[in-house]
C-alpha cells in the first residue's frame, strides 16, 4: 500500500536512538537488528527510560504511524514490510524500531471559539494532561489574532494542570503560569487585510474574523524548533478551523517552519471543522506534517480524543536511512512510505528539508 500522504522524513540533522551512536555505521545486516540503548535521566529528565534520537548528520528518520480497516493502531509490522522511497528513489532501511519516544508538545487553543464551544472545551482542558506521561514536556499557548503563551514546557504534570485550570478561552483576562516570555506582539494584519507577500489560504470556511492559524502554528514551530532532537515534536491544536484569509506568514512558509523544524501537528476539530471534514487548513496541516486529525462532534469526546492525540504520536514506528541516488543540493526532498501488508493505512510526512550545516 502506497502512504496516501507520501512520507515525512525527519531532517536530516536528528539521528539515532541507539547503539548506532556509539559504534558509529553498522553493516545493514547488524542494523536491523540494533538494540536500542536507554537513556539516562539526565538525557530526558526522568527516571523514565525511553528511545533517543542522537546526532548523525547522514541518517534520515521517518516516523510513521500505521492503522488497520477500524482505525485502531497496527504495532506488529516488521522492517521488511517497508519500502522507502525519497525523491522516487528507493532506499535501503538502514535502521528499525518500534520503541516509544519522549515528547516535546504545544498544546494550541483556539480563544476564538463561539461561546458555547468554549464553555465545553473548557469543561475538558485538564484532561489533556491525562495524555501526556512523565517523560513529556508540554508547553501551553492561545491563539485569536496572535499567539499568547500560557505554560512554558513542563514535565512537571501538577504545573501543567493550574496551568489548563487557568485558562478562560473567549476572556482575554486570564492567568498565566511560569510561562517565562510574554505575548506575541499582535500581528499588524488582523482580519481580512492583505499582509505584503502573502497568499490567499486554501481554507474553505468564510473568514470574518481575526484569528489567524497559520501564524498561531509558525510560532509554535518557532518554539519546538529549540526543543532536543532526542524528542518528537508534536502540537495539538483544539480549534474550529475557521482562519483568518491573510496571516502574517504565508502557509508555504508556515508549513516549511513545520517540517523543517521536524513537527507533527495533531488536531481537533470542532463545529464548522466537522461539517468540512478533510478540507480545512487543520486537516491540511496534519496530514502533511505526519499528524492527525480528530473531530469532537460532543463534549464526552474531547478527553478521549486528547488521549488518542497523545498516543499517536507516541507510538510510531521509526525508520532511518542515509539518502542515496538523490541530489544533495536540493534544500527539500519528498519521502514515500510504502507497505506490504494489504488493509492498512499510513500517517507520514510529505518530506524533509535540509538544514545547512553550521
Amino acid at each position: 500500500m502506497i502512504c496516501p500522504r507520501k512520507t515525512l522524513a525527519v531532517v536530516a540533522t536528528l539521528a539515532l536512538a541507539f547503539a548506532l551512536a556509539k559504534a558509529g555505521p553498522l553493516p545493514a545486516a547488524r542494523a536491523q537488528q540494533a538494540q536500542p540503548v536507554p537513556p539516562s535521566p539526565q538525557d530526558l529528565g526522568t527516571d523514565d527510560a525511553r528511545a533517543v534520537i542522537r546526532a548523525r548528520v547522514d541518517l534520515v528518520v521517518v516516523p510513521v504511524t500505521v492503522k488497520d480497516g477500524s482505525g485502531q493502531l497496527v504495532e506488529d509490522l516488521r522492517d521488511n514490510e517497508f519500502r522507502v522511497l525519497e525523491d522516487g528513489v528507493e532506499q535501503h532501511v538502514s535502521f528499525f524500531s518500534t520503541d516509544p519516544f519522549p515528547l516535546s508538545a504545544v498544546v494550541l487553543l483556539d480563544d476564538g471559539l463561539k461561546s458555547k464551544t468554549s464553555e465545553r472545551v473548557k469543561q475538558t482542558l485538564v484532561a489533556i494532561a491525562g495524555a501526556f506521561s512523565e517523560s513529556d514536556e508540554v508547553a501551553v499557548g492561545r491563539f485569536d489574532a496572535y499567539y499568547t503563551p500560557v505554560l512554558d514546557f513542563a514535565a512537571d504534570n501538577g504545573n501543567l494542570i493550574a496551568a489548563l485550570k487557568g485558562v478562560d478561552l473567549g476572556n482575554q483576562s486570564f492567568s498565566t503560569v511560569d510561562s517565562g516570555i510574554g505575548p506575541t506582539a499582535p500581528r499588524p494584519t488582523a482580519g481580512d487585510e492583505r499582509a505584503p507577500g502573502s497568499v490567499p489560504t486554501s481554507n474553505p470556511i468564510p473568514s470574518k474574523n481575526t484569528k489567524h492559524i497559520d501564524d498561531a502554528l509558525y510560532d509554535a514551530a518557532q518554539i519546538l524548533r529549540a526543543r532536543s532532537r532526542e524528542r518528537r515534536k508534536v502540537i495539538v491544536i483544539v480549534s474550529d478551523g475557521a482562519n483568518a484569509r491573510y496571516n502574517t506568514h504565508t502557509a508555504a512558509e508556515t508549513m516549511k517552519a513545520l517540517l523543517s523544524a521536524d513537527v507533527s501537528v495533531y488536531a481537533i476539530g470542532l463545529d464548522q471543522a466537522n461539517l468540512l471534514r478533510g478540507t480545512t487548513d487543520l486537516s491540511r496541516y496534519a496530514h502533511q506534517t505526519g499528524g492527525d486529525v480528530y473531530y469532537a462532534l460532543h463534549e464526552q469526546d474531547l478527553p478521549n480524543l486528547y488521549a488518542q492525540a497523545g498516543e499517536e504520536a507516541r507510538h510510531q514506528y521509526t525508520i532511518g536511512y542515509i539518502p542515496s541516488g538523490t541530489d544533495r543540493g536540493k534544500p527539500y526532498h519528498s519521502i514515500e512510505v510504502r507497505i506490504k501488508r494489504p488493509g492498512l493505512s499510513l500517517l507520514c510526512r510529505d518530506g524533509y528539508y535540509v538544514i545547512p550545516k553550521q
